[in-house]
């Protein structure tokens, strides 16, 4: 295969002789041979060429190396005879055809020849004329051919005079904006008339495809071609000149980087002349100045300073500077030893703490502990350090012992206990939001390895409160998510830890940090999501919700003074009766907290602000009859008699994250071949409390009055509405067991009656959770009676006083108590 190459030459070119002559010529071709001037053969041998084409008028060296070019080269030199020179279409043609080659190329002769050591020949070849393939008329050894001579058009004309000046100019340009053009080309193209070979050498000089190569080649008119090149020449400029800018460009930011840094080492060597201070040098005593200032550990203050020598070494212009500086200005600016002294008054933090907030006893309670506890320690170390200096020491060392965990639904208060905490403590308050977090380095911080990295969020929010024993919420600690980037609950396993979280090592800083005397407060609505080491590590208290009677307190303690007050109310200017709040509470909110309820009542205090913004006067008193003229028709209702009275259907009691709720479980029977039938999202342990419920009511079908066929030629089919939501737990089985002697017994369920209990195969009703959760639901949703398991007793003295009065509770350790007491015919206790 024949390609390009080029070759120095070391002795004058010899120029062969070319015979002149020819035969069997047509009337046209031998017209455009006169008119070319030069005489070429009828026919030709052609030489195919790779990635190159070779013009009339110039000269090119070429490598040969195929069997039969070499061949084909030989005989032409040997008779003295021009050679056709076409280029490939395709150059991955291996041995390229009649069709695989253009059919316009240029007539040439050999000049010069030497072969080389690997047997190719390297020949040196001098175009002459255009010439255009007529038909190919052998293929082996070698391509032949006849050809006809194809003279360029030259017409003289001020277009093409102005054609050629144009394209002197913009070769002119190439050649400053390109090195591998020689000087001589400028010159040897200066001194050319000639438009046709000006055209030539040029386009012999420029970097083009094959196609446009031979475009130029075949086009007739010299000014097409000059206009072609012109076309060609403007692009590449283009792209030289654009290329030279970025280069440019780029050395003179270089350029400018040197310079600054030479005028920045003459400055410094200026000012030691003169006895000053570089700017670094002050930047760098300012940042020492600060590490002793900050009071930090030794190993803490060993690493910034570390840190702090390998910033004085380098240069203000290296990238790791910025990255040191940014370090050094976390660990400078951290609450190493700045705390804030804390109020041990205790009827001051009682009395803070009522203020915030209506109940709440036992976490009140917990708190006033917390700070007896906290100022006998405190009495305690003074004493014993009355005979040493190292007081702080000691103080330092007692960890806080308290890390504290509220559980409860939404709205009951969890996150602006944790305010009130702080407020009655003295300390500053920090809340940091655990939903949705994946990524353990939103806790441990990121590597200083990783471009733009930072402490974790716990870092973080000490320095922002400046101090170093803060009030720490952590909300949502059971919506703590995992995946690939690590878990963030096991890294709260240190951070919870009195005993692990004195040293806790962000990633970011690597060095600890004492985290014992931060209050840590975490927040959940459930327990089940949070892992049990994590749990294990908290003491956990839980708010279960309000009673009505709750609610009403506190929407005209706290609630309806802060509406007025954010609608731009005046007391004197709106007042709520407590048949209104009541029927609020009622009609318009379900909910274990009061969140809705205060919603609902801003709405409200926002449509007497709109008639008092209107021009009405006067003092606007909203009853009892007036909040459907408010908040439109009532929201909730009682629907339990409507749903039991049919047999089927049994009242349960259920704990949501929302707080305790009431669920109707339902069951029928039809026609089959005694399969269960089980829908509503149920989980793998409520499925099987189903089965066992129904394994029980089959055993003592007898006893119940149940016609055993019935199991043998039906069935069942048990569903718990709300089948968009997701249940799970065994503390419906008494619910269903009960709704399933309803069904095949016939019997409807007594309304007033709500259960809740585990069941065994044996028929004991075992003890379940949220015993207080559940029967506030039933309270709210109306309910006089509640089966629990008589395991559950003790859980009754958790349940408010006002709820225990008004509700009947019986306690069942069989489930034919239940049955009994849940029926309509059943007997009363």
């Amino acid at each position: 295969m024949e390609d390009r190459l080029g070759i120095g030459w070391d002795d004058q070119v010899i120029a062969a002789a070319i015979p002149v002559g020819g035969s069997n010529t047509s009337p046209a071709s031998q017209d455009k041979r006169e008119e070319s001037g030069i005489d070429i053969p009828n026919e030709l041998a052609i030489l195919p060429l790779r990635g190159v084409v070779l013009y009339p008028m110039t000269a090119l060296p070429l490598t040969v190396g195929q069997p039969r070019s070499i061949q084909l080269v030989d005989e032409a030199v040997l008779q003295r005879q021009m050679i056709g020179l076409v280029a490939i279409k395709n150059e991955g043609v291996e041995e390229p055809g009649p069709d695989d080659v253009y059919r316009v190329g240029t007539a040439a002769v050999v000049h010069r020849l030497r072969k080389a050591a690997d047997g190719t020949i390297l020949l040196f070849v001098q175009g002459m004329e255009r010439i255009r393939i007529v038909e190919f008329t052998h293929t082996e050894p070698y391509l032949r051919a006849r050809v006809e001579p194809m003279p360029d058009k030259v017409e003289d004309s001020i277009e093409l005079e102005a054609l050629s000046r144009n394209i002197l100019d913009l070769f002119r340009r190439l050649v400053n904006l390109v090195p591998h053009i020689p000087d001589e080309m400028m010159m040897m193209v200066m001194n050319i008339e000639d438009p046709r070979q000006l055209a030539y050498l040029i386009a012999t000089s420029l970097r083009m495809d094959i196609a446009d190569a031979q475009e130029v080649l075949e086009l007739d008119d010299v000014r097409d071609k000059l206009r072609k090149l012109t076309v060609i020449l403007t692009r590449e400029l283009e792209v030289l000149e654009l290329g030279k800018k970025i280069q440019t460009e780029a050395q003179s930011e270089m350029e400018k980087v040197q310079r600054e840094y030479f005028l920045r080492e003459q400055l410094k060597a200026i000012k030691r002349e003169l006895g000053e201070k570089d700017e670094q040098t002050l930047e760098v005593e300012e940042y020492r100045r600060k590490i002793e200032e900050a009071e930090m550990p030794e190993e803490a203050r060993k690493e910034a300073l570390r840190e702090l020598a390998r910033m004085e070494k380098m240069p203000t212009a290296a990238a790791e500077y910025s990255v040191i500086k940014t370090y050094l200005d976390w660990m400078t600016s951290l609450p190493w030893n700045k705390v804030t002294e804390d109020n041990l008054d205790i009827s001051r933090a009682r009395q803070i703490l009522d203020e915030d907030h209506y109940d709440l006893e036992e976490v009140k309670k917990r708190i006033l502990e917390y700070l007896a506890v906290r100022k006998l320690r405190l009495e305690r170390a003074e004493e014993r350090a009355k005979e040493s200096e190292h007081l702080t020491d000691y103080i330092r060392r007692e960890r806080e012992g308290v890390i504290l965990c509220f559980v409860g639904p939404p709205g009951t208060g969890k996150t602006s206990l944790g305010q009130s905490i702080a407020r009655a403590l003295g300390r500053k308050f920090v809340r940091m939001s655990l939903g949705g977090v994946r990524d353990e380095a939103e806790i441990r911080g990121f590597r200083r390895t990783y471009v733009g990295s930072m402490p974790g969020r716990i870092i973080q929010a000490l320095r922002r409160v400046e101090s170093r024993n803060p009030v720490f919420m952590l909300d949502e600690v059971d919506k703590v998510g995992a995946d690939w980037r690590g878990d963030p609950s096991s890294a709260l396993l240190e951070v919870l830890d009195p005993e692990q979280n004195r040293d806790f090592r962000d990633h970011y800083l690597d060095v600890p940090f004492d985290l014992s005397q931060v209050m840590f407060i975490t927040t959940a609505n459930l327990l089940d999501p949070i892992p049990a080491p994590l749990r294990d590590r908290m003491e956990i208290l839980t708010l279960d919700g309000y009673t009505e009677e709750e609610k009403i307190k506190i929407a005209q303690q706290y609630l309806i003074p802060r509406q007025i007050r954010e609608n731009g109310l005046r007391p004197d200017e709106i007042e709520f009766t407590e048949g209104a709040i009541r029927r609020v509470v009622r009609d318009y909110t379900r909910e274990a907290g009061v969140r809705n309820l205060e919603r609902e009542l801003g709405s409200i205090c926002r449509k007497v602000a709109t008639k008092i913004a209107e021009g009405a006067t006067g003092s606007t008193v909203v009853t009892e009859e007036d909040i459907p003229k408010y908040l439109g028709k009532p929201k909730y209702f009682s629907e339990v008699a409507e749903r039991t009275a049919i047999p089927g259907v049994a009242t349960g009691l259920v704990v949501t994250p929302a707080g305790g709720d009431i669920t109707f479980i339902e069951a029928t029977k039809m026609k089959g071949k005694q399969k269960l039938i089980l829908t509503g999202q149920l989980g793998d342990v409520m499925r099987e409390s189903a089965q066992a419920a129904l394994s029980y009511v089959r055993s003592k079908a007898h006893e119940f009055g149940i016609d055993e066929n019935v199991f043998l030629e039906n069935d069942i089919h048990i569903h718990v509405p709300a089948g968009a939501v997701p249940k799970d737990g065994p503390s419906a089985g008494v619910t269903m067991a009960t709704a399933l002697v309803s069904l095949l017994a016939g019997k409807p369920v007594n309304p007033q009656v709500a259960m809740t209990g585990e069941i065994t195969l044996r028929g004991q009703v075992l003890p379940v959770g949220g015993i207080k959760q559940k029967v506030l639901a039933a309270a709210r949703a109306g309910l006089s009676t509640v089966i629990l398991p008589k395991r559950n007793e003790a859980d009754l003295e958790d349940i408010p006083a006002e709820v225990r009065e008004k509700m009947h509770f019986i306690l069942a350790d069989r489930v034919d108590q239940v049955i009994q007491h849940a029926l309509l015919d059943g007997k009363e206790d």
